[in-house]
């Protein structure tokens, strides 16, 4: 089954990137671009594509005003360049499936469509440990007054899920760790089974509540 994808963006050349990216994936074909949120609307109600990229501050229509009047008929991944909090909360508030930004690379672009599709939510790591680091904050003296919780994690696996809560790559963690790119990756698919988290969001949520990731990274 083929991912139809609207992009929304004012700036070609970050739509035409994206096209390309996107189009040359198997599963996925873009059916639709438009420069301005109104223009995003009228198409995504005309050619009803299974995910909108939608940029955040665009003429017209902003991308969280789009993700209001589409969403949660619509699966709505916002794309952009401005990482700040209130973003994120009315992005997220409004119903988008995912909050991701442009300098966090073409890669994490696909993997939030297909986690658009699969009901899933993806957020940029950058985002994810400042957000879930703030979380701790808050609950640290609750968290030192438990007794240690019991998990089924080897000792390779914490090390991992702490780097992964640090908001590293697989690439990034593999070079920490003096392992490749794939072995890294392979340990996260035996975590998130053990843990029975549904991405890398979920990981990164269960180091900081068990206090596996400190928000210096030490």
């Amino acid at each position: 089954m083929t991912t139809r994808i609207l992009i929304a963006d004012d700036q070609e050349d970050i739509r035409s990137g994206f096209r390309l990216i996107l189009d040359s994936q198997p599963d996925m074909t873009v059916v639709g671009e438009a420069a301005d949120g109104e223009r995003a609307v009228a198409l995504a109600r005309e050619l009803r594509p299974d995910v909108v990229l939608a940029d955040i501050r665009m003429p017209r229509l902003d991308g969280l005003e789009v993700t209001r009047l589409l969403a949660p008929q619509t699966r709505v991944v916002v794309v952009t360049t401005f990482d700040l909090d209130e973003y994120v909360h009315s992005a997220l508030r409004h119903g988008a499936c995912g909050f991701l930004l442009k300098r966090s690379g073409l890669a994490l672009l696909i993997e939030g469509v297909r986690a658009a599709m699969a009901g899933d939510t993806l957020i940029s790591p950058q985002i994810t440990v400042r957000l879930l680091s703030r979380i701790a904050e808050g609950g640290q003296a609750a968290t030192a007054s438990r007794a240690p919780v019991p998990h089924p994690l080897t000792d390779r696996e914490l090390d991992i899920v702490g780097l992964v809560a640090r908001g590293l790559t697989n690439a990034e963690i593999g070079a920490e760790l003096f392992i490749s790119a794939g072995t890294a990756k392979t340990h996260l698919a035996n975590v998130q089974a053990k843990l029975g988290a549904r991405n890398r969001v979920g990981i990164a949520a269960w180091a900081w509540e068990h206090g596996v990731a400190k928000a210096d990274g030490g």
